[in-house]
């Protein structure tokens, strides 16, 4: 924690806490890493930018695309629909994971999501990676239908959208997809919301992928 302080500061001081453990703090050294830490909040959309493109570098072998491209088309395909900017992002973001949570990408990138954004966007974000795999785990002798045990949720429609509009389709070299500059202000704007405001969430509502 005192690095970030560290960090934070210019000039010749360099304020820190006083304490070496967490319980041994005092009231003006966690007020004074609260502010710290709303600014470090404030960069989370940089910080996902980033992100995003070392996926141009540290991809995956073997498909036609990098993870960053598959997460541009998945967006451009949601803002060429008419998708709200929830939706967007999501398709943006929404394997975020991969590098640094593969065998839980999807849950990975929900939590990412999940202070800011609609619970319905968040639900199938996290619940993405068993709807795709009615596309490919019958060739690995897995369940195909492993979807299926989601039939009676409010949600389950628009996570097959989902992967059948924006993420099953985004592996081809040749579509257009808008450059991740593009999508810079929408990243922002999600990302300064105030988190967990239930203005944002709209938990339990389930209004389909083009709203």
């Amino acid at each position: 924690m005192s690095e970030v302080g560290s960090a934070t500061q210019t000039g010749s001081e360099q304020r820190v806490v006083s304490f070496t453990q967490m319980k041994e703090g005092t009231r003006e050294d966690y007020l004074y890493l609260r502010g710290l830490e709303e600014a470090h909040n404030r960069g989370t959309a940089e910080r996902l930018l980033r992100a995003l493109r070392l996926q141009a570098e540290e991809t995956i072998p073997g498909y036609r695309i990098t993870r960053l491209e598959h997460a541009l088309q998945s967006a451009t395909r949601a803002y060429r629909d008419a998708a709200g900017l929830d939706w967007v992002v999501a398709a943006l973001l929404h394997d975020i994971g991969d590098g640094l949570a593969p065998q839980n990408h999807d849950r990975f990138a929900a939590e990412i999501l999940r202070p800011f954004v609609r619970d319905e966007v968040t639900w199938v974000v996290e619940h993405h990676g068993a709807f795709q795999m009615v596309y490919y785990a019958h060739h690995y002798g897995w369940d195909q239908y492993e979807r299926e045990k989601y039939r009676a949720h409010p949600y389950y429609q628009t996570c097959v959208d989902f992967c059948e509009r924006w993420d099953q389709a985004s592996f081809d070299p040749d579509y257009p997809s808008e450059p991740l500059e593009f999508f810079e202000p929408m990243l922002g704007e999600v990302f300064q919301r105030k988190a967990y405001e239930e203005s944002n969430l709209r938990t339990g509502l389930a209004k389909g992928l083009m709203s």
